[in-house]
């Protein structure tokens, strides 16, 4: 079965860096759009980022100049580059992609187990 696996969540002061990655593996026909969501305690999830295969990144306005999104499509990864960072990104990451297992088959909606980032002084 398919998986999603991040990384790189941690604790970071105001104003540093973070990068998460997330590495998918299993039977993997294709890939399209890949993603990452965020969910801060008592808050709904919200999309933070999108890149597809082959079109222009998209973020939510409030990450806008300071989280990049990329991915590398021959290791079926995809990455969140986090600079600038305030309390407020404070949340579990998500990773999410949607797979196409079989030639035949439909792209699906898979996600990662999560990923916590704390942003404090």
């Amino acid at each position: 079965q398919v998986q999603l696996v991040e990384s790189g969540g941690g604790l970071v002061q105001p104003g540093g860096s973070l990068r998460l990655s997330c590495a998918a593996s299993g039977r993997i026909f294709s890939i399209s759009a890949m993603g990452w969501y965020r969910q801060a305690p008592g808050e709904q999830r919200e999309l933070v980022a999108t890149i597809p295969s082959g079109g222009s990144t998209n973020y939510v306005d409030s990450v806008k100049g300071r989280f990049t999104i990329s991915r590398d499509n021959a290791k079926n990864t995809v990455s969140l580059q986090m600079n600038s960072l305030k309390p407020e990104d404070t949340a579990v990451y998500y990773c999410n992609a949607q797979i196409k297992k079989n030639w035949g088959g439909r792209f699906d909606d898979y996600w990662g187990q999560g990923t916590q980032v704390t942003v404090s002084s």
